[in-house]
């Protein structure tokens, strides 16, 4: 195979035309700042915390805020971040600490609940509905017996 000088010729031309051009496009990008788009890479990030609103979340309401001794009281509200059929349980202030009741219910479809329990002890009761199994618990709510 011979090669012609002409055809040397071509292929050096060639040659400096790609580096010109590869050159000018570096010094062009580089000119203005211009950075390459990142690749994609595995490094690991901080996980965000989550939302208050994605937090688990109990409300309540009573039905009466005043009874006599021995009465019932039907408690009511929603759940947030708490699966339908998560036991829930009713609780009230004893001596600062929080002693659970006789009153259970689950979270139901809608991730709302009820529940009744007869309050025997005089004198201003206060409760709160607590997730089993979880430190999620509703506000106080007090309910004054006589």
């Amino acid at each position: 195979m011979h090669t012609t000088q002409r055809q040397i010729s071509r292929a050096l031309a060639a040659g400096a035309l790609s580096v010109a051009l590869l050159s000018a496009g570096t010094a062009g990008a580089v000119a203005t700042g211009a950075r390459p788009a990142p690749s994609p890479t595995m490094t690991a990030r901080p996980h965000p915390k989550p939302s208050p609103s994605a937090m688990p979340s109990i409300s309540v309401r009573a039905s009466t805020t005043s009874v006599h001794v021995g009465d019932s009281v039907t408690f009511t509200g929603r759940t947030q971040g708490l699966r339908v059929g998560w036991p829930l349980v009713l609780q009230h202030q004893k001596n600062g600490k929080w002693i659970p009741l006789r009153a259970n219910a689950k979270v139901k479809n809608g991730s709302s609940y009820s529940l009744t329990a007869k309050i025997n002890n005089p004198g201003a009761e206060h409760l709160r509905v607590a997730a089993v199994g979880k430190k999620v618990y509703s506000p106080t709510v007090t309910v004054n017996v006589s």
